[in-house]
């Protein structure tokens, strides 16, 4: 069962500055790998996140319940935008589409990490999360015109 982003948010909030980084970096080593027949689709830059400079490559489809399959690989020297999209993993994956499409734009500020990240990364992580919805509103779209 996908985690709640609101829980998230409540321990995130309930914690000091230096511990949110702690955080933050132990859900940047809980992402899953990307699966095995991925990763040559990786090494040929397929599905890489242009929008932001880390190397972010992201897939996202549905399982056969209409639950959300998300595949997400950050390279491991961008530890904190892995931690947020381990953050959006937890919460998006298996979960209905519609849960992805309505992603806060804002998690940086929810997770009251914007005064800890620098201006460049929240932007790339704005703009990811700008991608999330959008293909979540795809797949939603698709998943309806199907029905």
């Amino acid at each position: 069962m996908p985690a709640s982003l609101e829980t998230i948010e409540a321990r995130f909030a309930s914690v000091d500055q230096d511990l949110r980084l702690a955080m933050l970096l132990d859900y940047a080593r809980k992402l899953p790998p990307l699966p095995e027949e991925l990763r040559p689709l990786r090494d040929q830059g397929i599905n890489r996140v242009p929008e932001c400079m880390t190397p972010v490559y992201l897939w996202m489809g549905t399982d056969g319940a209409g639950h959300l399959a998300m595949h997400v690989d950050v390279a491991d020297e961008a530890p904190t935008v892995k931690g947020f999209l381990s953050i959006v993993h937890a919460v998006c994956h298996g979960a209905p589409p519609a849960v992805a499409a309505h992603v806060p734009l804002d998690l940086v500020a929810r997770l009251k990490l914007d005064a800890a990240i620098r201006m460049q990364r929240a932007a790339g992580i704005h703009a990811i999360l700008g991608r999330i919805r959008r293909e979540a509103g795809a797949l939603l779209a698709k998943n309806g015109a199907s029905a």
